[in-house]
């Protein structure tokens, strides 16, 4: 593909106030390196390897700085992290993480509760301002959009549209990628096929994806399982909702074995941005601000790219001339994002509310 800028990307900075600018950047403090190196440790949670490449992030930080990186609970859920703040708030050993990752609305959540400590990295400017928080509490990150990951040696026809999957066809296929209680990327799959039945952004969205996931569960379609690449692969979950970028590196990951068909659906095609914030009450915070320097670095951001995600400064970058042609063409086709909406933050609360509040009364099934 050689489109340097996709409808996707061309979506996201439209939340921006402004046009992207190409201010001079403030360099890295070497007194905050030095204090980095002495805190000598990262805590992460919620930081699958491969999701958007944390693998190739977390080994590239650690060979640059040389600090250690603690990882808690890679399979956490936005909320899970949240609860890991709280939970150890006076605790600085290793069970208290640092650094979060979370979808989009448990950022302001998290402020409100007063679990984040602002800071601003030195390529801030280049960060749209509709999605960063004007305190440096929080900062849009990456993003993508739900897709469907397929096993075609299983589904030999992979669903178009999510009305496909309440074809007879898909007994026992379908799986969302999270607990949709707890897991901003499961939410918002139940939200996206809320939006393809039909259902208002915001509360009715969330609502009407309940009764999707009702149906579909009645029908036997659904499978209450976490999806991932061993479930995928296995053939206990042959089509998983999941964020792009998550699919098409599960997708080269397991190298054909077995075949997987990454499908955008035709409606509801949901993209969804994540952020990242620092802990307030943060073990190592000198340790934390320098990975949010790495995180939004050329370097951090080429290789979140790498692992099919759409960096936050992916536009800086490509009017810079900062991103690979061989990475460009990469990613999957412009068209495929054509549709694609990203709910404002007022949107995400009311569908979360909704479908958090719902699930187990409209749908009861236990994702686990």
């Amino acid at each position: 593909m050689l489109n340097p800028t996709p409808a996707s990307v061309l979506a996201v900075l439209a939340l921006a106030t402004t046009a992207v600018v190409l201010p001079a950047r403030a360099e890295i403090p070497q007194s905050l390196i030095d204090a980095a190196k002495k805190e000598g440790t990262l805590t992460t949670i919620a930081l699958p390897h491969d999701w958007c490449n944390y693998g190739g992030v977390i080994e590239g930080f650690k060979a640059k700085y040389g600090l250690a990186v603690n990882e808690l609970n890679p399979d956490a859920g936005s909320a899970d992290e949240l609860e890991a703040i709280r939970a150890n708030k006076d605790n600085k050993g290793p069970q208290a993480p640092d650094v979060i990752d979370v979808g989009f609305s448990f950022g302001p959540a998290a402020v409100k509760d007063g679990l984040l400590q602002p800071y601003k990295v030195s390529t801030w400017d280049e960060i749209p301002d509709n999605v960063k928080d004007p305190e440096g509490m929080w900062y849009g990150d990456y993003y993508g959009v739900l897709s469907f990951a397929v096993n075609t040696d299983i589904i030999t026809d992979p669903p178009k549209d999510w009305a496909d999957l309440q074809k007879p066809e898909f007994a026992n296929s379908v799986a969302l990628a999270g607990d949709p209680r707890a897991s901003n990327q499961a939410i918002l799959g139940v939200y996206a096929a809320g939006l393809a039945a039909g259902g208002a952004a915001g509360k009715e969205g969330g609502e009407k994806g309940l009764e999707f996931f009702s149906e579909l569960n009645k029908a036997g379609n659904f499978v209450p399982v976490i999806g991932k690449s061993g479930t995928l692969a296995q053939g206990a979950t042959p089509v998983v909702v999941w964020w792009d970028y998550n699919a098409l590196s599960g997708r080269d990951a397991l190298k054909g074995n077995p075949p997987v068909e990454v499908v955008v659906p035709a409606s509801g095609v949901v993209a969804g941005v994540y952020a990242q914030g620092i802990s307030a009450f943060a073990p190592h915070p000198n340790a934390a601000k320098l990975w949010m320097e790495y995180l939004y670095s050329d370097e951090g951001q080429l290789k979140w790219l790498e692992g099919y995600c759409h960096p936050i400064r992916f536009g800086a970058m490509v009017k810079a001339g900062s991103v690979p042609q061989a990475l460009l063409d990469k990613l999957p086709p412009a068209a495929a994002y054509e549709k694609a909406v990203f709910p404002t933050l007022e949107e995400q609360e009311a569908m979360k509310a909704a479908i958090t509040s719902g699930w187990d009364k409209v749908v009861g099934a236990n994702v686990q």
